[in-house]
């Protein structure tokens, strides 16, 4: 299992990271996203599909990164508050160990 140092070096710096190329060729496409979607282009979608990745792992990234700018967004202006860290650690761990099972499953 990869470790919070393994994440926390790829969430620092993803180019320097010692994730794949295409990985790393997804995670660029994603940060564009998140950080100035208007300026995305088929080319920088092009990019990612050379790097070996399907248009279904293209879509379904951009669908999360669009989601959480959503979320995101709605917290920051309904004042909505976030999860603890802590309940993110805990939700990880069960989702590592048990995948995406309802608690009562």
């Amino acid at each position: 299992m990869l470790g919070r140092d393994y994440v926390t070096s790829v969430l620092k710096d993803f180019r320097n990271s010692s994730i794949s190329a295409p990985d790393k060729a997804l995670f660029a496409l994603v940060e564009k996203a998140g950080t100035a979607s208007f300026k995305v282009t088929r080319e920088d979608v092009d990019a990612v599909r050379s790097a070996g990745l399907s248009d279904e792992a293209i879509y379904d990234a951009l669908t999360v990164v669009s989601l959480f700018k959503f979320y995101n967004t709605w917290i920051d202006s309904t004042g909505v508050h976030d999860l603890p860290s802590m309940a993110y650690g805990m939700m990880a761990t069960r989702m590592a160990e048990k995948g995406y099972l309802p608690l009562d499953a």
